[in-house]
């Protein structure tokens, strides 16, 4: 199939023209190898190893790990992370006896990181304004203290999706002895609304597909997922689909390198000949929040030709009537208006569909971060059980997430929803009773830091202050809590919004060995396709004081919690595979002969209700929903612009690896806001203009964000694209999906200021 003209690349703006892997990725891994900073045969050798059975598993994305690997079974974006992991630059208490926190806080994000690896505990010295020297035994002592004087209610315990599944079970165990589920992780800003979603729809929280699927599907709708930069290992399941004959079709409001074009890097033929394998048969850019209405049009469509599945829904579906209702009452120019694309090009989408047999959607945060978020993802829903497209071989519905291990987190208990863990369970195995309230997810702890109530913060990982929304707003308030305690392993900007009472603990990376009283250990992680890893870290420590996250998460519990003989910290850091099984004891279901099936080739599946057909849904069927609204968006001020944040080629959520977004042909300047040749010339702007970007929100708050480099690119008109976490900022915190508060990191209104 041949594009449309209006399908086809603005050839008038900056565009990638090559396709994605190939050498360009080859090139890529080599240059940031070559930078000086990166150990090479310490690398390599981490490289050789990753995501391969009884090998080190990525830190990166959270795509799964095939039980026959490649020779190389890493991407490029897999590589940047292993090289910036295993940096040869140290960040130690020299650094910090050189620089004040106020003026490491003007630092932009990719020159705080890239200083090197953090080497030794610190606290923050208000006196002298920096970072000093402590030891382990000073710093669990005083922050266990403070916990101790602290309503536990007034604290939060942060995770990033890095941290294994032992050191997440610990961790939630821990905040919940001290008496709180303040558990939010990085799920809450971007996947929480597909935990909302599914669950309500199909019973279960997580994607139904595993790898297997992807060989017998004959077509793959994807809606707002990146998988060229965001998750490249997904391009070799793609390419063999396509291959043979998959028809896929791609919703997205960005002409996205990974899904239009792929040379494997493993391909001799490609490699030698300049060749590539096409992706999207049909590649549609439909406006930022218009996936409801296109999945709308699509489903009317099918209703027409009365291309549905009836066995299937009336065994195992409700409220089919009332969505079937909806869609035929809706009228073409609605769904047009509101998708932005051609009835045709909706109708000849839903003709494919209608022909195939088994068909998988596929979907990022496209979906996910809008104030209607849970409405397109159950609109998506609706699609595929129209067919009957959830619960057999080479079907299914599949998000896809980022970091590696953020869906295995939720799994072992870091939930700030008290009915998603077995509760009970866990009072009988450790002798305590576990808070039964709700907890705060990232947008009332912003709100908790921006208003006082919430007095002490404690982060597995990440860089939480700087991956919120509203930041403008929130930033000033950081210095405010009475405690800060950041797990980390290289500085960044949530380590400079500090006050007295700042903690910064160096730990391990996944590549790194992990020493402990009973030897080398292991750690395990959960992949997008709900199948559990073992990862061997082999490395030296980048210092003799680094400890692991599970012996700092053991350490601060120790120092905190009352004695009780069933919380054997000391023994379960000596041991890991003791966590494993306190893991099964706790989910006997999903983690049968833990210890016996870590390493299995592929790894091992957990389970899934809704791929048997199980639903456990409050009706005990698979529930069509009816959306009210055709826009994702929500209401918006007249004439505003739609502010979608992007993350670059060389960019792992806040982590900056450089200044080259390759696969958007962009070079050089982070600052810069995205907006069509039409839409400039309407806004009377010109190239290389810089502007300020303005909130549009109508909530008597002002934001603003100056300094963006007016640059044209192919996208639809009405919105504009600007780089995360540069433009989070402007997101307001309010302004969120309204069933899961994930953030509208991709629907913001804004205004462009000349």
């Amino acid at each position: 199939m041949k594009d449309t003209p209006e399908r086809e690349q603005d050839p008038t703006t900056p565009f990638y023209d090559h396709p994605t892997g190939g050498w360009g990725s080859i090139k890529s891994v080599l240059r940031h190898m070559g930078t000086g900073h990166a150990s090479p045969p310490g690398v390599l050798e981490t490289l050789w190893r990753q995501n391969k059975p009884k090998g080190h598993m990525c830190t990166s994305c959270a795509w799964a790990k095939p039980p026959n690997p490649h020779l190389a079974e890493f991407c490029e974006n897999g590589a940047k992370a292993t090289i910036w992991d295993l940096t040869r630059d140290r960040c130690g208490p020299d650094f910090f006896a050189a620089h004040s926190v106020t003026e490491l806080r003007t630092w932009n994000d990719h020159d705080l990181e890239a200083v090197g690896r953090l080497t030794h505990p610190m606290r923050y010295d208000a006196a002298t304004d920096r970072y000093v020297q402590t030891t382990w035994d000073e710093a669990f002592a005083a922050i266990g203290a403070k916990l101790r004087g602290l309503e536990p209610r007034s604290t939060v315990f942060y995770a990033s999706g890095r941290a294994s599944l032992e050191t997440s079970y610990l961790y939630a165990l821990f905040a919940r002895v001290y008496g709180h589920n303040n558990l939010p992780d990085s799920s809450n800003m971007c996947h929480e609304t597909t935990s909302v979603a599914l669950k309500k729809t199909i019973g279960s929280p997580v994607g139904t597909c595993v790898l297997d699927d992807f060989e017998h599907c004959d077509m793959l709708l994807f809606f707002g997922q990146n998988t060229g930069s965001n998750s490249p290992r997904f391009l070799h399941p793609l390419q063999q689909a396509a291959k043979r004959g998959c028809r896929i079709v791609t919703f997205n409001p960005v002409r996205e390198r990974g899904l239009l074009e792929f040379a494997n890097p493993q391909s001799p033929a490609q490699m030698l000949t300049g060749g590539s394998t096409k992706i999207s048969d049909i590649y549609l850019q439909l406006r930022p929040g218009g996936d409801i209405a296109a999945i709308a049009g699509l489903c009317k469509h099918l209703l027409a030709l009365g291309a549905v599945d009836r066995g299937f829904i009336d065994a195992h579906c409700t409220d089919f009537d009332a969505f079937a209702a909806r869609m035929d009452a809706l009228t073409w120019e609605e769904i047009e208006a509101q998708s932005g694309l051609p009835r045709a090009d909706l109708v000849e989408v839903a003709e494919i569909y209608a022909s195939a047999k088994n068909v998988i959607g596929v979907y990022g945060m496209g979906l996910t971060q809008h104030v209607h978020g849970s409405q397109s993802i159950g609109m998506l829903v609706n699609l595929l059980l129209m067919r009957g497209n959830i619960g057999r071989k080479g079907a299914g519905i599949c998000p896809v997430r980022g970091h590696s291990n953020v869906q295995g987190q939720r799994t072992v208990g870091m939930s700030e929803k008290p009915e998603l863990v077995p509760l009970d369970r866990l009072a009988e195995q450790f002798d305590f009773a576990p808070p039964r309230d709700t907890g705060m997810t990232t947008v009332e702890v912003v709100r908790g830091v921006i208003d006082g109530t919430v007095r002490g913060f404690v982060s597995l990982g990440g860089n939480f202050a700087r991956a919120i929304p509203d930041q403008g707003r929130a930033d000033p308030a950081w210095a405010g809590l009475e405690l800060n305690v950041q797990i980390a392993t290289k500085l960044n900007r949530s380590h400079t919004l500090v006050g007295d009472g700042a903690w910064l603990l160096p730990c391990l990376v996944r590549a790194e060995e992990d020493m402990q009283v009973s030897g080398p250990q292991a750690v395990t992680m959960e992949d997008s396709l709900s199948h559990i890893h073992g990862s061997v870290g082999k490395r030296p420590a980048a210092s003799p004081h680094l400890l692991s996250e599970v012996a700092i998460v053991a350490g601060l519990a120790k120092a905190t919690l009352p004695r009780n003989p069933k919380l054997r910290w000391d023994d379960w850091q000596a041991d890991y595979a003791r966590i494993r099984d306190l893991i099964e004891a706790t989910y006997p279901d999903q983690f049968a002969r833990f210890n016996d099936r870590m390493f299995d080739a592929g790894g091992f599946y957990r389970g899934n209700s809704a791929r048997v057909r199980d639903w456990k849904t409050e009706s005990g069927k698979a529930e069509f929903t009816v959306p009210d609204t055709l826009s994702a968006l929500g209401d918006g001020p007249e004439g505003a612009l739609t502010l979608m944040t992007l993350r670059s080629n060389d960019q792992f959520n806040t982590t900056i690896y450089g200044y080259r977004d390759r696969l958007r042909g962009l070079e050089g300047d982070r600052m810069i806001v995205l907006m069509s040749p039409a839409e400039i010339a309407r806004a009377g702007l010109h190239e290389g203009q810089r502007v300020t970007l303005v909130s549009a929100a109508d909530d008597g708050q002002e934001r603003r964000v100056p300094g963006f480099a007016v640059t044209p690119y192919d996208l639809p008109m009405g919105c504009v694209a600007a780089y995360y976490p540069e433009a989070n900022p402007l997101v307001p915190l309010d302004l969120h999906d309204l069933a899961s508060k994930t953030p509208a990191f991709k629907g913001a209104p804004i205004r462009v200021e000349g």
